[in-house]
């Protein structure tokens, strides 16, 4: 079975707005597919997703479809742009609906999210990159998620400037090759995962 993974953008622009954060998503999903990952690219911001930190907050909450998603998913990538030095408010709230995670364990008492791969992408036109991934991939691992090698990807445009990473062609080598990496290790790190996860929790 091939592995599969899902890409969540956190734009805060809906579809079929243009968006360098679901741009840089696409591309991390196309990246793994290079080594037999499958999957697909979901915009938090086009579905009706509650704030709240349980698995579903009622009232026609969106979060458990895409819960559904995650859960049957191998590995999962949370692209950001950053606004005010700042991972996205979708991102955020994205967070805090994984921390429902916490308490969601399996038949041997593991975190449902243990065996699975996570990793970000970030965009911006500002300083922030490193604060928003170290936010993001802390906030990840204590929800269960495993973090491979150099598990994340970004780019940054020049301070207080208008362009954005969907207005660059071609892209940046460094951002490609840093993408490709982080989706391969991402990608092996999913694999061994697969075929040998983590033990029972100790009581």
């Amino acid at each position: 079975m091939p592995l599969t993974a899902l890409v969540l953008s956190c734009t805060l622009k809906k579809s079929p707005a243009e968006s360098s954060a679901t741009l840089i998503g696409q591309e991390f999903l196309d990246a793994l597919r290079d080594h037999d990952v499958i999957g697909e690219l979901l915009r938090v911001v086009d579905h009706d997703v509650k704030f709240g930190v349980t698995t579903d907050e009622g009232d026609g909450d969106a979060w458990p479809r895409i819960r559904e998603k995650m859960l049957g998913a191998d590995i999962l990538v949370i692209a950001t742009p950053i606004w005010l030095g700042q991972p996205s408010s979708v991102a955020k709230m994205v967070l805090e609906r994984l921390d429902a995670e916490l308490g969601e364990t399996d038949d041997e008492g593991r975190m449902s999210t243990y065996n699975k791969v996570a990793a970000v992408a970030v965009v911006g036109n500002e300083d922030g990159a490193h604060h928003v991934t170290a936010e993001l991939l802390q906030a990840l691992n204590d929800t269960g998620f495993s973090i491979a090698a150099n598990g994340s990807t970004y780019w940054v445009g020049e301070a207080m400037k208008a362009t954005d990473y969907q207005d660059l062609d071609p892209k940046p080598a460094k951002t490609v090759s840093t993408t490709q990496t982080a989706a391969a290790n991402s990608a092996h790190l999913a694999r061994l995962l697969s075929s040998q996860g983590y033990p029972p929790a100790s009581t």
